[in-house]
């Protein structure tokens, strides 16, 4: 009986061991292990911004001729003269400027009402933005403004009648020109002007003259000249076969497409 009381103790001795080493290999921690984790930033790295228009580089202001130079999307600093503005709306504005050099169409400039009240005809603004161009059209975008106190510039219509259906017209772009002694011609329906919309009233004009066999369209830009001003009127009685003179800001849509100022038939 001793030797089995013994036996019987050493084997419970031997499963006693083998069952704490199972325990130990098999148990799951109460906490699952911290994963090692890459060190976080305190600031996100910075990215190289997309220019905006406050942040046109500072740099002298462009003539004229540098600015036709610089390329489409890059920024520009022009000083020059106003010589109309399309209606304010939304803290924007539109205005046709020139130096004596040349002319700039500044598109949706960011502007206050009460700034706006100050971009008489001869007023000097300064305006940062970007060379930009739409259907032809050259223009400044994104644009700011401010204005410089000094002396005061309107420049006089000129006359491009002669340079109608050549390249060189398009160097006059957004110029304040002049046409003389086009003819009225119809439109598709026979009529001598279009309206863009006819019901209302509340849109543009167009209407077409011809000289020596060449065509150019015309554009009474609503929010320019509106329906109770004397353009709008005036487009509205001419009658085809009418010769006229014809003044504006010669802006480019897919070719010469002034926007009007006046018009007086011969």
């Amino acid at each position: 009986m001793k030797k089995l009381f013994v036996l019987v103790t050493v084997i419970a001795m031997v499963l006693a061991l083998t069952a704490c080493g199972d325990k130990k290999n098999n148990t799951t921690p109460t906490t699952a292990p911290t994963a090692t984790t890459a060190p976080t930033a305190t600031t996100a790295p910075t990215e190289e911004a997309t220019p905006t228009p406050t942040e046109a580089p500072v740099s002298n202001v462009m003539s004229h001729a540098d600015y036709v130079a610089a390329e489409i999307e890059s920024p520009v600093i022009i000083e020059a003269y106003v010589m109309d503005t399309q209606s304010w709306w939304n803290d924007k504005i539109t205005i046709y400027a020139a130096d004596k050099d040349g002319a700039y169409f500044i598109y949706e400039a960011a502007c206050s009402k009460e700034d706006s009240d100050l971009l008489t005809p001869g007023k000097k603004i300064h305006v940062e933005g970007f060379k930009s161009e739409w259907s032809g059209e050259v223009e400044i975008t994104d644009a700011k403004i401010t204005f410089i106190e000094g002396d005061e510039y309107m420049p006089q219509p000129f006359d491009v009648t002669a340079l109608i259906g050549t390249d060189d017209l398009a160097k006059h772009q957004n110029e304040r020109v002049i046409f003389k002694g086009l003819t009225i011609v119809a439109q598709d329906d026979g009529a001598a002007f279009k309206y863009k919309n006819a019901e209302e009233k509340t849109d543009d004009l167009y209407f077409k003259g011809t000289v020596d066999g060449k065509e150019v369209s015309f554009c009474v830009e609503f929010y320019l000249r509106g329906k109770d001003t004397d353009v709008y009127k005036a487009v509205e009685g001419l009658k085809v076969g009418d010769t006229v003179d014809v003044e504006g800001y010669l802006y480019w849509y897919n070719g010469a497409n002034p926007h009007v100022i006046g018009v007086t038939v011969k």
